[in-house]
């Protein structure tokens, strides 16, 4: 009986276990017929776009930067298209055997890797980085022979920015540098990271910096195929990059030149300004340094040379170094005078060579002073005791509200970065600045220096410049521009930057008539009149030489005193007479007397702007002193 059942329940068993097999494997396939479903049906899109993703590459293509010219089309800023050696870190078997073994078929010194590995700490977000820029065209020949033995090293070509005239100009001009981290960070606070793909280099200082915007253009997109290696094999579609906009400048070259030569190996800075449109003609910082240096990153020498050198040439002393003005603020004393009723053109006083106030004797340049003195000979003989009177007649409140709205202690918003607001004093400064309250609190004696720029007076050069081209534009204040147009790239259109009037100061007629005649008188008969002898023009000026420390009443002697501690010099002025079309301010630092020192510079600069007359030779180093009557 159990021998005949055994068969039938083996039987039995395996076709149990067969159906058990095959519903198993009819499962197996059915989740694989649900996979399959799923990865090409509903995940069709996601794949097919990561396929594509793996074939096509998008490449930025960099704009070309926009160029800068002055306003006679001389070329400030320009590019040029150069070979580079670079190499993705990433991408090689090791990187200092990369750099050894190519080092054995291209020139790579021992600079060359020291701005490699700077430019690599501070470009970790780009894909590669310079190792060897300006190749020559055997170099590259050589690379790609045995390019094979080199992966993740390629030579491409960059456009390079270059600046022809070197050093002219290079405040205004500034330079660019390779993007860093913080030039990153910046990128993306603003939303333009996408721009900036493929870009290595952005504005670092000058017009470079504060119109990056319009020089940088607009980054285009290359759809291209690539093969198996990640090398392009086909171009499939091109939206080409924009390229930046071109900068014309107010700026006139040739004047700059002038004016920067006449300053020798001197420090300071000259600014001349068109009184009717705010336009600057020319803008002077020096010593001025090559703004090439800093393009591909500068050598840890240069910067040494240009940051450890006590004549400071990165200084933009024009617009962000503060000084007192000296008697070079005495014509807008006596603007003050007039137009609050405190003097008349015709009042005089006497000069006994020094003014009393509080017991303390405040003394005139002149020994036993100038005799009687009213406003027209107070500003051509520069008589000090003159404006100590009217310094405490007026009041530290009154001289500040007048000087105010002049521009005296405020940013200009010339269009250039790092402009200083300088210091225009009062009691309500004073308690700002400073924190003791017997600090805050103003002295009558003061309100006595700063009557004739010193104490706690302190402007830049373009204050100062400006407020006189208001004063020579019948009150007419306009907002200092170095940028005439912008030219749109693609259609040559010129943009004008418009004159941008502050505001409209209303002086009197009479008023700005005696000031402007009696700045004339100093240059015919006072201070400027050695600087200006024989000029066939007529041109106004005021002198002025401001203490750089307290001489606590011993009387100065320039051939005793260190070189850095000399009084500055000064020289404002404005040409032709009746209508200006230039009005500059000078500053030699150290220079001594302005009629010494400022003036001269002042006077090479107006003789090329109304003759076209170049002088014979540079301004000496050094001048020999000569007796003022500042």
């Amino acid at each position: 009986m159990n021998a005949y059942h055994a068969p039938e329940q083996d039987n039995a068993r395996f076709r149990r276990r067969v159906l058990v097999a095959g519903l198993f494997v009819l499962v197996c396939f059915g989740l694989l017929a649900a996979r399959f479903y799923f990865l090409q049906v509903v995940r069709h899109d996601y794949f097919h776009t990561r396929a594509e993703d793996n074939r096509i590459a998008l490449l930025p293509v960099v704009p070309n930067r926009g160029t800068i010219v002055d306003r006679n089309g001389t070329v400030l800023a320009r590019n040029y298209a150069a070979y580079t050696l670079e190499i993705t870190p990433s991408r090689t078997g090791g990187l200092e055997d990369t750099i050894d073994r190519l080092a054995e078929i291209i020139t790579i010194e021992p600079r060359d890797r020291r701005n490699f590995r700077k430019l690599l700490d501070e470009s970790r977000n780009f894909e590669s980085v310079p190792i060897r820029t300006r190749l020559s065209d055997e170099e590259v020949a050589r690379f790609v022979a045995q390019r094979y033995r080199f992966p993740g090293v390629e030579v491409q070509a960059r456009l390079f920015r270059d600046y022809p005239l070197g050093s002219t100009a290079s405040h205004v001009v500034g330079y660019i540098g390779r993007i860093n981290t913080r030039d990153l960070e910046r990128i993306e606070e603003r939303g333009e990271i996408a721009n900036y793909r493929g870009s290595n280099y952005i504005g670092k200082n000058g017009l470079e910096l504060s119109y990056e915007a319009e020089l940088h253009g607009t980054t285009g997109v290359e759809q291209v195929e690539v093969n198996a290696g990640g090398r392009a094999v086909r171009r499939l579609s091109n939206t080409p990059a924009v390229a930046g906009n071109d900068l014309e400048l107010t700026l006139d070259i040739e004047l700059q030149k002038i004016a920067e030569n006449a300053f020798g190996k001197r420090r300071g800075a000259l600014v001349a300004i068109e009184p009717s449109t705010g336009g600057v003609l020319a803008l002077v910082s020096a010593p001025t340094f090559d703004p090439n240096l800093f393009v591909e990153g500068i050598s840890t020498q240069d910067w040494k040379e240009l940051n450890e050198s006590p004549d400071h040439p990165l200084l933009h002393r024009a617009i962000y170094s503060a000084y007192p003005p000296g008697s070079t603020f005495k014509p807008f004393m006596g603007l003050a005078g007039l137009t609050t009723g405190k003097r008349t053109a015709g009042q005089t006083m006497a000069d006994p060579g020094y003014y009393v106030f509080g017991g303390h004797r405040f003394m005139d340049d002149k020994v036993g002073g100038h005799g009687m003195v009213d406003l027209h000979k107070s500003i051509v003989v520069s008589c000090n005791t003159y404006y100590y009177q009217l310094a405490n007649d007026l009041g530290i409140e009154g001289i500040a509200n007048f000087m105010g709205p002049l521009g005296f202690g405020s940013r200009t918003g010339i269009d250039l970065p790092g402009e200083a607001e300088g210091v225009l004093p009062s009691p309500d400064w004073k308690k700002r600045r400073f924190r003791k309250p017997e600090q805050q609190r103003w002295y009558g004696g003061e309100t006595i220096s700063v009557g004739i720029g010193q104490g706690y007076n302190a402007y830049t050069p373009l204050q100062l410049a400006n407020a006189l081209a208001a004063v020579v534009n019948d009150g007419k204040l306009f907002k200092p521009h170095v940028v005439r147009h912008v030219v749109d790239s693609r259609s040559g259109e010129k943009r004008v930057i418009e004159p941008e009037p502050i505001r409209q100061l209303q002086y009197k007629p009479e008023h700005l008539k005696a000031i402007r005649d009696a700045m004339v008188g100093v240059n015919k008969s006072g201070t400027g009149a050695r600087a200006f002898a024989g000029a066939p023009y007529e041109v106004g000026g005021k002198t002025g030489t401001a203490q750089v420390f307290s001489l606590r009443g011993a009387k100065y002697v320039e051939g005793r005193v260190t070189e850095r501690l000399r009084d500055h010099s000064w020289f404002i002025a404005y040409a032709p007479a009746d209508k200006p079309t230039i009005a500059l301010a000078v500053l030699v630092e150290n220079g001594g007397f302005g009629s010494q020192s400022a003036a001269p510079i002042a006077r090479q600069v107006i003789d090329y702007h109304l003759l076209g007359k170049r002088p014979n030779q540079p301004a000496p180093e050094d001048a020999d002193a000569v007796e003022s009557i500042e």
